[in-house]
């Protein structure tokens, strides 16, 4: 359900806008979209873990308040976001 390191290191690699970057919203977004991702996967197959299901939710309001945050902040970033990680809006 969770990412591995490996694949959170290249998520950082692939969304940092300067070196070192890992607080970003960009950054945070995409591994929240990639945990997002796994969690839904998972919820497929085990159809009544509520616990995991709570979980998600938490997430998908995390990553909302993200990208409204950067929407408030720089618009451009944020459509550059949504164009790259994939999401609807």
């Amino acid at each position: 359900m969770s990412i591995t390191s490996e694949r959170k290191d290249a998520l950082v690699k692939e969304y940092a806008t300067n070196t070192g970057d890992t607080g970003s919203p960009e950054v945070q977004v995409a591994i929240l979209s990639e945990r997002i991702g796994n969690l839904t996967e998972h919820l497929k197959i085990h159809k009544h873990d509520y616990h995991s299901r709570r979980g998600l939710i938490i997430m998908v309001g995390k990553r909302r308040r993200l990208l409204d945050y950067l929407k408030r902040k720089n618009e451009d970033r944020y459509a550059q976001l949504i164009e790259r990680v994939g999401l609807r809006r």
